[in-house]
């Protein structure tokens, strides 16, 4: 099907000029259809297209997960201040559930609330959060911020063999 319309002419300004629209092929999508969902959308009642509820500047647009990771890396960072020649090249990472999970959670085991990887050549030493064991560990997200700083501390602890306590004075009770 094409669509023909008639407006002005070459001779007369209102005179009849013809305009065809080609149609595409069988198959094809149509050039409406190319354009994307957000383009073809309808402008209902004249008031335009939906803008995003919140702004991304504002705290409330981060997600659970967004959040979880700033708090790991906000520990980080304070014990890279406290100890930065000790920490230089560890790095910090943030994963849903560890490994293996269901098998241990078969087995009885309790799942751990992270992991601590030795360097090897080529490779920097690594600590990993595990971000749905931990937050099923606090009622509240102060009491799952302290949790983990307390867990970045301890593994941080565990690689260089100390204390938690001399690693960072404020675990425990951050």
């Amino acid at each position: 099907m094409q669509d023909r319309s008639f407006s002005g002419g070459p001779s007369d300004p209102g005179g009849p000029t013809l305009s065809i629209r080609p149609v595409p092929p069988e198959g094809e999508p149509s050039a409406e259809r190319r354009r994307g969902f957000r383009q073809r959308r309808r402008n209902r009642h004249g008031r335009g297209l939906r803008g995003e509820i919140l702004p991304s500047v504002l705290p409330a647009s981060r997600t659970r997960a967004e959040r979880f990771e700033d708090w790991v890396f906000d520990a980080a960072d304070r014990l890279q201040e406290l100890n930065s020649s000790k920490l230089d090249g560890v790095e910090y990472a943030v994963e849903e559930i560890p490994p293996g999970l269901e098998q241990l959670l078969r087995d009885g085991g309790r799942p751990p609330q992270g992991q601590y990887t030795p360097g090897a050549p080529g490779r920097a030493p690594r600590i990993t959060v595990y971000r749905r064991v931990v937050e099923t560990g606090a009622s509240s997200p102060a009491e799952l911020q302290d949790l983990v700083h307390d867990i970045v501390v301890e593994y941080t602890a565990l690689m260089l063999g100390v204390a938690p306590e001399t690693l960072d004075p404020y675990y425990r009770g951050y």
